[in-house]
């Protein structure tokens, strides 16, 4: 496994109130089915990661079974933003039985939902390799885990856009038209917000240098052709920085880093997830008549 940078999660009080939502669904009033093993049970558990993927989200993972077990014990074999091949072992649990089985699923879903958000960052950053383009999230994200999901963007290698309608502003078509045109919204935006990130975006050249003329932070380029961006990048010149938007893919992102545009957001990091394929294996150690009795699960 290569050593990877390390990324400093959310504060505690975001992911507990993330494993409050994920366990409120999950338990209800009590996991029934943990009753069915003794009382004072200890097990030991192993993760395999079965699909070769970056690894985000240990922090929840964590959370998940000490919020049930503060005494468990977890040795994890890598880090977020680390790469692993399939078949890898990639941490051993040992804790109270009843807390490892009833834990286990919210864990997991953490876990192999925002190693699939770093695994797919990571592939479109490879794909702008050798450009000064950088990869942004948008917030096309599973409501309620968006602080999760651009944390595990970051693991990736990516970048974050804006977290939220409140840290940016952003004006798009219906802005512009309800506003009266690109001076003007802009104009409202400064006086409302000055000390906001203002971006426009524009569906074509003309638009382009609208947007340029009143003085923007970042225009971003809505489903432009190739060449157009091309034009585009030319024609500011490195005044103010430019992001594509639209029909991105990783057959395309290369083509649209190599124009020169600064910024490429792709939807796809957050919403077209595939999780991550993991494995919790439990060796329940059971003792009755003085004898210790293993279970696999």
């Amino acid at each position: 496994m290569s050593h990877a940078p390390s990324f400093a999660p959310p504060d505690a009080t975001q992911i507990a109130a993330d494993i409050e939502r994920a366990f409120a669904e999950d338990l209800g009033d009590g996991d029934a089915t943990a009753g069915l093993l003794p009382v004072d049970a200890h097990a030991h558990a192993e993760l395999t990661c079965r699909d070769a993927a970056v690894i985000a989200g240990t922090a929840w993972f964590d959370a998940c079974f000490r919020r049930l077990d503060p005494a468990v014990q977890i040795d994890w074999r890598t880090a977020d933003g680390e790469r692993v091949d399939a078949g890898a072992v990639i941490c051993r649990l040992s804790g109270h039985a009843r807390s490892l089985v009833t834990a286990e699923r919210s864990a997991l879903n953490f876990l192999q939902l925002l190693s699939a958000t770093a695994t797919v960052t990571a592939e479109y950053v490879a794909a702008v390799a050798g450009t000064a383009a950088r990869v942004l999230d948008t917030r096309k994200t599973i409501p309620g885990l968006r602080v999760a999901q651009k944390y595990a963007v970051r693991c990736g290698g990516g970048h974050n856009q804006r977290m939220g309608l409140y840290d940016a502003i952003l004006i798009k078509e219906n802005h512009i038209i309800a506003a009266g045109g690109i001076a003007a919204a802009v104009r409202a935006a400064r006086q409302l917000h000055p000390d906001l990130l203002l971006e426009v975006e524009v569906e074509n050249l003309d638009e382009l240098a609208q947007a340029l003329a009143a003085g923007v932070d970042r225009i971003m380029l809505d489903n432009f052709e190739l060449a157009q961006m091309a034009q585009a990048v030319q024609y500011t010149a490195g005044r103010v920085p430019l992001e594509v938007s639209g029909n991105v893919d990783l057959r395309t992102i290369g083509e649209f880093a190599r124009t020169g545009v600064d910024f490429i957001s792709v939807g796809a990091l957050t919403k077209h997830v595939r999780a991550v394929d993991l494995s919790l294996r439990l060796q329940l150690s059971l003792h009755a008549a003085g004898r210790a009795h293993t279970l696999r699960g």
